[in-house]
């Protein structure tokens, strides 16, 4: 009696490992539904984007979480699966990255190129490209002269706009002194000469601001996709001793 008492003992579900999973995923789930609203990006609708990553996250947590309070093997090995295959493909997707580095760097060129022209047809990709050129001190993909590709900033004689010859407020090199952002100090700026373009805006493009930056910035950005990455297989190791956990249980039954 005491041996089968025993055995029983030894063959339970493990309330820690339950929780932490139902724990893990509500945490997974909520860093995951970040707002961020673009109606179009060089073409693309990345609302889609949005849908598809947000339903994949839904299913995901979904999972993983009644699998976990339901003890449900099924749901535990589909979560267990689903998250591998998310983990798989980001590890392809890094390698290909480091492959086809400069088929990246053109396709980012490409893309910064095509939202310049689309700059003044979306406030949100406007928010977007000014954000980043003040973040990283940059005007356009290569420079300045990169804002000629934009309709209201070139500088063909024909083109009636205040803005003409100018670049956006967030290629202005900020005054400190300054409480109110000046958003005509971009006006006429590249009817200058490059030397003096330097004391009023960013002369070096994002595109290699970027570049400078993940550099600089190694380490931290290996070491969030490490974390993600060992974040995605703690909740694996979970998963699978859950289901473990529960197979032992059933067998006694």
């Amino acid at each position: 009696m005491s041996r089968k008492h025993r055995q029983f003992k030894g063959a339970e579900v493990s309330c820690c490992v339950k929780y932490f999973l139902f724990g893990f995923n509500i945490v997974f789930w909520v860093s995951k539904h970040s707002k961020f609203q673009v109606n179009n990006l060089g073409g693309f609708d990345p609302v889609w984007l949005f849908i598809v990553v947000g339903g994949v996250m839904f299913i995901l947590g979904f999972a993983g979480c009644i699998g976990a309070l339901r003890e449900n093997t099924l749901l535990l090995k589909f979560f267990s699966v689903f998250l591998g295959l998310i983990f798989f493909l980001e590890l392809t997707a890094g390698i290909l990255a480091f492959v086809f580095k400069d088929w990246i760097k053109d396709q980012l060129n490409f893309f910064i190129n095509n939202n310049v022209k689309a700059y003044r047809d979306d406030i949100d990709l406007q928010n977007l490209i000014d954000f980043a050129q003040e973040y990283w001190s940059c005007c356009g993909a290569h420079g300045p002269d990169d804002w000629n590709l934009n309709i209201y900033f070139n500088c063909t004689d024909r083109n009636p706009s205040r803005e003409r010859c100018g670049v956006p407020f967030s290629c202005c090199i900020k005054d400190p002194a300054e409480d109110v952002i000046n958003t005509q100090c971009g006006y006429d700026v590249r009817q200058h000469v490059e030397l003096d373009r330097q004391r009023f805006i960013y002369t070096k493009g994002c595109v290699g601001q970027f570049e400078k930056w993940l550099q600089d910035n190694l380490i931290i950005v290996a070491g969030v996709f490490v974390g993600i990455a060992l974040l995605q297989i703690f909740g694996i190791c979970l998963a699978q001793n859950l289901v473990s956990d529960i197979r032992a249980v059933k067998a006694n039954w």
